[in-house]
């Protein structure tokens, strides 16, 4: 007999909602979405039902210093990140893959959306905290549609 908090893999599987943020580089806009969707999976309390990915066609030898300065003025840390690369099979896999306006992807059977963004690379750290904001703003409007407002908004 199996209580309720009983699952077998493939049942936390299935409750296991994938969310990916890609860019070309995976050195700015990408690795702002995914500090600030690390930062609400928690707040939210969500765990183990959102599984966060990031990664790039063409991945960058590093974040981009002024991301990583951006992004520690509102308590995120990516210092020591690496870009990565990202697999065909995992954004196939995912629930919803937000592009940074760099893509005409197109999957079957999976949310995407992208979101014409500035490269934060090259640009002053006034431009790049307007990029974070709006990064910030889209990241939670994600999780609102998927999961809700959160309780203390």
């Amino acid at each position: 007999m199996t209580t309720p908090t009983d699952t077998t893999d493939d049942e936390a599987t299935d409750e296991t909602t994938i969310l990916t943020f890609m860019c070309v580089r995976n050195a700015g806009r990408s690795q702002m979405a995914t500090a600030f969707a690390e930062r609400e999976r928690d707040r939210r309390g969500l765990g183990d039902r959102v599984e966060i990915r990031t990664g790039g066609t063409a991945p960058a030898d590093s974040v981009h210093d002024v991301v990583v300065e951006a992004l520690a003025e509102v308590d995120l840390d990516v210092n020591g990140r690496t870009p990565r690369a990202i697999a065909d099979e995992s954004l196939a896999e995912s629930d919803f893959v937000a592009t940074m306006g760099c893509s005409t992807l197109e999957l079957d059977e999976v949310d995407t959306d992208d979101w014409a963004l500035e490269d934060p690379g090259e640009r002053p750290i006034e431009a790049v905290r307007e990029i974070r904001d709006e990064v910030e703003r889209r990241v939670v409007a994600v999780f609102d549609e998927r999961f809700g407002k959160r309780d203390d908004e």
